[in-house]
């Protein structure tokens, strides 16, 4: 017989696992782990993770506790929907990154280009990223703070280790307009999946 709970956090952490690979924070990483020691990437990643995974469950929280459920798994949708939309003109993404990896790069280095990282990463979570949606959506379907927290955290800890050891070795391959059309299709895929459960 299977075990409900871990069911529902391989599915949580494995969701947040893929959209964070094609995320715009991903092409931040990325491109940090080619001129940075990979594991203060790493490090900064999983801060900034497990901090806006903490606003964002309370966020879903206090949400769910004054929004039906059923309106906020149809908000995810249409949110990452129009976010896919968004990217598809362009209008998201490489700019954001640019501008974060200029202020990284002013900073210098030790603790002070710690600190800008982990701060950049965050703002680019919390500045309107598919995970955070996806982590409200996910409070919403399960009512359980604490599974969709240590999930969420577990999933997008273990991708920001895939994308800073990749960095170095495919910075090449894993251009920003590649990393786009990847992100564009999650987003479009997940937002249509959601709206397709929920309603039907």
């Amino acid at each position: 017989m299977s075990d409900p709970f871990a069911i529902s956090f391989a599915g949580v952490a494995g969701t947040l696992f893929l959209a964070e690979l094609t995320d715009k924070d991903a092409l931040l990483l990325l491109t940090l782990a080619t001129r940075t020691r990979a594991l203060t990437v790493f490090l900064a990643g999983a801060t900034a993770f497990v901090f806006t995974t903490t606003l964002f469950v309370a966020l879903g929280a206090l949400v769910i506790s004054v929004i039906p459920i059923l309106w906020v798994r149809v908000a995810g949708g249409i949110v990452m929907l129009s976010y896919g939309a968004w990217e598809m003109k362009g209008l998201v993404g490489q700019r954001a990154v640019a501008k974060e990896e200029g202020v990284i790069e002013a900073s210098g280095g030790g603790l002070r280009a710690f600190l800008t990282m982990v701060g950049a990463l965050a703002l680019l979570d919390i500045a309107g990223d598919a995970t955070e949606v996806l982590t409200i959506v996910f409070v919403a379907q399960y009512s359980d703070a604490l599974l969709v927290f240590s999930a969420a955290c577990v999933g997008l800890i273990t991708a920001a280790a895939v994308q800073t050891a990749l960095g170095s070795r495919l910075g090449k391959l894993l251009t920003p307009t590649r990393v786009r059309y990847v992100s564009i299709a999650v987003f479009l895929l997940l937002g249509s999946f959601i709206l397709i459960s929920t309603l039907l």
